[in-house]
C-alpha cells in the first residue's frame, strides 16, 4: 500500500469506529484533544492497527501516538521495515 492508501484506510477506520466527522480527521488532528478519544478508544484503535499491520503495537509505540499523522507514520514505517526472518531455535546438545 502507498502512504496515501494507508492514510485513507486509517481515516476511514477512525471515522467508522469512533463516529467522527471525516473533515476533522486530518494528519494534524490530535487524538485526545481534537478528536476527543479516551483511553478505551485508544485501545480500540490499537486493536485495529494490529489487525492492519499483522503485528503487535508496542507500549512505546502507543505512547508516541499523539496525532492522526503519528498513526499513519507508524503503519507506513511498519510496512517499509524489512520482514523479520524467523530463526530456528538453537539445537540442544546431548550430554554424552
Amino acid at each position: 500500500m502507498t502512504p496515501q492508501e494507508i492514510e485513507r484506510k486509517i481515516v476511514t477506520m477512525m471515522v467508522e469506529t469512533f463516529e467522527l466527522d471525516e473533515g476533522a480527521v486530518t494528519r494534524d488532528a490530535r487524538l485526545y484533544e481534537d478528536l476527543e478519544l479516551d483511553s478505551i478508544d485508544a485501545l480500540d484503535m490499537v486493536v485495529k492497527l494490529q489487525e492492519l499491520m499483522h503485528r503487535r503495537v508496542t507500549e512505546d509505540e502507543m505512547r508516541g501516538l499523539r496525532t492522526v499523522g503519528d498513526v499513519v507514520d507508524l503503519v507506513v514505517r511498519q510496512q517499509d521495515a524489512p520482514a523479520a526472518v524467523p530463526q530456528d531455535p538453537p539445537a540442544e546438545r546431548s550430554a554424552g
